[in-house]
């Protein structure tokens, strides 16, 4: 059978939005992992952990068929740039995990999608619509009503959240910026193995030798992790990705489900209502996107 391209692909829309609604749970499965090991073993040790399986699982897919090829780039210091931006993202949204309930966790972190829409302007030279700019707005107060003075997430934690937001920011304005130059499997592999070096060198310092149970753990979040991305590139080849954008916020769902049943949390109603003024705010940026 001829390989999806992006034109074929379109041609299959379900399976599209199928594979982007099990990655999302994926996602939202190992950030549930990722706040249970954090109250066992050190943030450090959990992100070096996920990194690592990560590596290790893109180097035996990959490798055998690409060779060393794969780490090609020509780019390398945006890459490094684009590797430690996500790195930033883990380090402070799994610290985050350890005073935030996941569900709020996981909606302020996407405001990302809005900054990204707000940054692409002064750093990419892009044209931003009124309607745009107003998404953006409606993105900010969708946290304040999350973070309302008094609440009970009204605490300096929230602004790991608030940082890996950003950090994921400027991940995806620097992915924009190396898709003409490298292919998503090198940024990909790039990124991992960057990222698999830094905390290597970290993780002695905060080393704690985990009982059978936790490596199983770990590798799982690794598993997690790795499954869920190579999932969401093969949606993006059976549709396009105007459409499944929508279908990312099934992420926030899924972790609201997990946090009430594995941490037994129920979000404010005031929370529900800052999340669904977040999901409307990257939805509205991402429609005005596709018009664009």
């Amino acid at each position: 059978m001829a390989a999806s391209t992006p034109l074929s692909g379109a041609n299959q829309p379900l399976r599209g939005i199928l594979l982007v609604v099990l990655a999302t749970f994926l996602f939202a499965g190992h950030d549930a992992l990722s706040k249970y090991l954090g109250g066992l073993y050190p943030v450090i040790m959990v992100v070096w952990a996920r990194y690592l399986v990560h590596t290790l699982l893109m180097a035996g897919i990959f490798l055998p068929r690409a060779g060393l090829r794969v780490l090609r780039s020509r780019r390398p210091g945006l890459q490094v740039l684009r590797a430690l931006s996500l790195l930033s993202t883990s380090l402070l949204f799994t610290a985050g995990l350890q005073f935030i309930p996941l569900a709020e966790a996981t909606a302020v972190n996407f405001l990302a999608p809005v900054l990204v829409t707000a940054l692409s302007v002064p750093l990419l030279g892009e044209r931003v619509s009124l309607v745009q700019w107003l998404a953006v707005v409606m993105g900010f107060i969708g946290v304040l009503v999350i973070v309302h003075p008094g609440g009970e997430l009204f605490t300096p934690a929230i602004l790991f959240p608030l940082g890996s937001a950003l950090g994921f920011c400027f991940y995806q304005l620097l992915t924009r910026k190396l898709a003409p130059h490298d292919s998503p499997t090198t940024s990909n592999f790039f990124a991992g193995l960057c990222n698999t070096l830094v905390m290597s060198a970290l993780v002695p310092f905060f080393w704690q030798l985990p009982n059978w149970e936790g490596w199983l753990l770990l590798l799982a979040l690794g598993a997690a992790g790795m499954t869920a991305h190579l999932l969401l590139t093969q949606a993006f080849r059976h549709a396009a990705p105007a459409l499944l954008a929508p279908f990312g916020y099934c992420q926030i769902v899924f972790a609201g489900l997990l946090g009430f049943l594995v941490f037994s949390h129920t979000p404010e109603a005031s929370t529900l209502a800052g999340i669904a003024i977040i999901c409307l705010s990257g939805l509205g940026a991402a429609w005005m996107q596709r018009k664009a």
